[in-house]
């Protein structure tokens, strides 16, 4: 099942796609809807090329994966981590699967993350790695947008991760029925038409069963909770010279059997 958060006349309403149609349902946010309230239909199905797609839910907790993809790592001439280290990215900072990404004052190395995000369906708490994939709701794309000027200055990541619009995240959420296999996944990133990004989550150093299991013995993880699980190599600060995003620049990231999001920088 793929679902969607879509604007009714400036209003946003949760939706079920069926092929190339949105069914409206009666849930006022997909949080609401994971949490087990409002599935039934309220309305007749809208063609999807007339609606206007925003950020599939407001995550409560909005987490990140650092250096999940060995060859991401040696790109950024950084260790592999033994185990999965994560960070928090501020919930403002998402925004719809089409941006725009905008560059703030603070940066000029703007750089892109293809990202597979997971979204938690159930309370997990100090759960085992062999019962997490239980509590995992569904999937969705995000781009994890850093200020790599920003990480290198600054020891704590709020603002090079979580600076307004630096979450695009889209286009909806697939239900983990439909992806048996988080760990088989290909990940494609463009910026203006060129390839920059092509890789499998089968490359991930933490599964999405291992990061769930981590996070869940530090804290409590809820249903509307988020987190996005690495990005394969191709980051603009990895490229030789690197090369950072200008405003103007057009990102897409695609994953198999989710979809894609495409935002400009601004």
């Amino acid at each position: 099942m793929r679902l969607c958060t879509f604007l009714d006349s400036g209003t946003p309403r949760v939706g079920r796609v069926e092929g190339d149609h949105v069914i409206p349902l009666a849930a006022p946010d997909l949080v609401a809807l994971i949490r087990g309230a409002g599935a039934g239909e309220t309305g007749p199905p809208v063609p999807l090329d007339r609606v206007s797609l925003t950020a599939p839910l407001r995550p409560v907790k909005l987490l990140g994966v650092v250096r999940n993809y060995a060859m991401h790592a040696r790109e950024m001439n950084e260790p592999a981590p033994e185990f999965p280290n994560m960070f928090s990215k501020l919930v403002t900072a998402v925004t719809g699967p089409g941006g725009p990404v905008v560059r703030p004052a603070a940066t000029r190395e703007l750089d892109y993350e293809g990202e597979l995000a997971v979204v938690i369906g159930r309370t997990a708490t100090r759960v085992d790695e062999a019962d997490a994939m239980d509590h995992v709701f569904g999937y969705t794309v995000i781009n994890d947008v850093s200020a790599r000027d920003l990480q290198r200055t600054e020891r704590q990541w709020a603002r090079a991760k979580g600076c307004d619009t630096f979450a695009p995240m889209g286009p909806w959420v697939v239900t983990a029925d439909e992806i048996p296999d988080p760990q088989a996944l290909r990940i494609r990133t463009w910026v203006n038409g060129e390839a920059r990004q092509d890789g499998s989550t089968a490359d991930m150093l933490h599964s999405v069963a291992r990061v769930v299991a981590w996070c869940s013995q530090s804290f409590t993880l809820e249903p509307g909770d988020v987190i996005a699980t690495g990005t394969p190599a191709g980051v603009g600060k990895g490229l030789d010279p690197p090369r950072f995003l200008e405003p103007g620049d057009l990102v897409r990231i695609e994953i198999d059997a989710i979809g894609a999001i495409e935002h400009r920088v601004a």
